[in-house]
């Protein structure tokens, strides 16, 4: 290969580096915050080595490395297998070419994010004040993955977010309250929604029904849950498969803002 050959870009050259950059750049956004990250980056370590030790003609070292990156195909779709279900859910649950659809695709090409909107001590406050009165609720905040899988045109609803709201439709006498509530936004697009429950057997046997729908949409979307117990009044945070207790008003501020504005 001559200078003349490596100088020789095409602009099909210049797109397919786009594509495989934006591609690289959204897998790492599935992954960020996850165990998985520590995965992805050990896996791109291992290449990097292989290419070096190519370079360097190490033939024992470099056969035994592309041999595992030979099959590390298989064992990618196995250890990703979360992250794949979210990226394939997140093309085919919706209408790609919607134009609003487009934007929450893409949103990290956009200066502000689609949470910022959300008004999040209305939601924060709601939350300790139904923590307080031990009312049970589910909370489901969407973020880029849609979710219209769980809709129905028994639980559409357009209702703007206010400090009394939540605490009327999760009140127990109310005819709402079955089911978890969906915001995007700051609008409460749908009531009584049923989630997809997870079968992980890592579930604390103290949490009930609520936790596993929780931790199920989680698992297969990017979305925020915030679960209240009816029994213990105890408030638990749910993102990527995991749960974190909030023990302040504070802790769970901080963990929204960060995460919506992603």
């Amino acid at each position: 290969m001559n200078t003349a050959d490596f100088i020789d870009f095409s602009f099909v050259d210049v797109i397919d580096i786009l594509l495989v950059a934006l591609l690289l750049f959204y897998l790492y956004k599935l992954v960020r915050g996850t165990v998985a990250i520590n995965i992805f980056i050990g896996i791109v370590i291992i290449y990097l080595i292989w290419k070096l030790t190519d370079l360097l003609n190490m033939d024992v070292l470099s056969n035994l490395l592309g041999k595992f990156i030979s099959v590390g195909f298989f064992a990618l779709i196995v250890v990703f297998q979360q992250e794949i279900r979210k990226f394939l859910l997140l093309l085919g649950s919706t209408n790609f070419t919607n134009r609003k659809n487009v934007v929450r695709y893409f949103k990290f090409l956009n200066q502000r994010s689609l949470g910022t909107n959300l008004d999040i001590k209305v939601l924060i406050d709601s939350c300790f004040e139904m923590s307080n009165n031990k009312t049970g609720a589910i909370i489901v905040l969407q973020r880029s993955n849609s979710l219209d899988f769980t809709l129905s045109e028994n639980n559409l609803t357009q209702i703007k977010l206010n400090p009394q709201i939540l605490e009327t439709i999760f009140f127990k006498n109310s005819p709402l309250h079955d089911g978890a509530i969906l915001i995007e936004n700051n609008t409460i697009v749908a009531t009584r929604v049923i989630l997809p429950v997870s079968d992980s057997t890592k579930v604390p046997s103290s949490y009930g029904l609520r936790h596993r729908a929780a931790l199920g949409i989680s698992e297969k979307t990017d979305a925020l849950v915030l679960v209240i117990s009816e029994q213990s009044g105890k408030i638990v945070y749910v993102k990527n498969g995991t749960f974190i207790k909030i023990d302040s008003l504070e802790s769970l501020r901080d963990l929204l803002t960060q995460d919506l504005e992603e």
